[in-house]
């Protein structure tokens, strides 16, 4: 549902973005690689953190 949710709000913000003939600050491509390294660094924090703990018991 998440998924669906943010799809919809992504179609609307373009919607609106063309309407308004706005141009998006970021080429697509670097958004892009931009959301994924976010995503990568929202995963290795939790990650980085069990490591330590092992890693100190």
């Amino acid at each position: 549902m998440n998924y669906l949710i943010s799809l919809a709000i992504g179609l609307f913000v373009g919607v609106i973005y063309g309407a308004l003939d706005f141009r998006s600050p970021a080429p697509p491509a670097i958004a892009l690689v931009g959301l994924m390294g976010i995503l990568l660094g929202e995963k290795l924090w939790p990650m980085g953190q069990q490591l330590f703990s092992d890693w100190l018991s």
